[in-house]
C-alpha cells in the first residue's frame, strides 16, 4: 500500500477557499480523499496560535482526525501588519519526509512551494499531490505537482 505524508498550510487554505468560495475547507473530506489512495502515515497541519477557543475546537477537530497540528505565535507587528508564516517549516517537513514515503500531499496554493516539489520529485523519485483553490494556486505549482486536486465540490465545508 502506498504510504502518503500529508501537509495543510491552514492558513493558506482558509483565506482562498474564502476568497474563492465563502465558506471553510472540509479536512475531513481531504483526509478520505488522500485515504482512497494509499495509507496516510504522516499527516501536519500548520497553523497560527491566536488562543481563542473557537481555534482550539478546530485545532481539536484535525488532531482528531489524525493530523499532529503544529503553532505559531500570531505576531502583530507595530504597524498593524501581522506575521504567521509556516513555509520553511513546512518546507524543512517535506524534504524530511520525502524520503520515506511514496507521496507527499501539499494542500496549499502557495506557490514558493514549486521549487519544493519539483526537488523531492526529483530527488526521491515520489509523486506530489498539490490540493488548492484553482484561481488562487500558483500556476507553478500546479505544473510542479504530479497531480493537482481541485478545491470544490466535497472539499468545501457549506454552512
Amino acid at each position: 500500500m502506498k504510504k502518503i505524508a500529508v501537509f495543510a498550510d491552514v492558513q493558506n487554505l482558509y483565506y482562498t477557499v474564502r476568497q474563492a468560495h465563502g465558506c471553510h475547507f472540509n479536512y475531513a473530506a481531504l483526509w478520505a480523499d488522500i485515504g482512497q489512495r494509499g495509507q496516510i502515515v504522516e499527516a501536519y497541519a500548520y497553523a497560527i496560535e491566536r488562543g481563542d477557543a473557537k481555534q482550539q475546537q478546530f485545532q481539536r477537530i484535525l488532531r482528531n482526525l489524525g493530523f499532529e497540528v503544529k503553532l505559531k505565535p500570531f505576531i502583530q507587528r507595530s504597524d498593524g501588519s501581522a506575521k504567521g508564516d509556516w513555509d520553511v517549516g513546512i518546507t524543512i517537513d517535506i524534504m524530511d519526509a520525502a524520503s520515506r514515503v511514496d507521496e507527499v500531499v501539499l494542500a496549499s496554493g502557495d506557490g514558493d512551494f514549486a521549487i519544493l516539489l519539483d526537488k523531492v520529485r526529483a530527488t526521491h523519485g515520489i509523486e506530489a499531490t498539490v490540493y488548492g483553490v484553482p484561481s488562487l494556486t500558483a500556476q507553478a505549482l500546479m505544473r510542479s505537482a504530479s497531480r493537482y486536486v481541485p478545491i470544490e465540490g466535497a472539499l468545501l465545508l457549506k454552512s
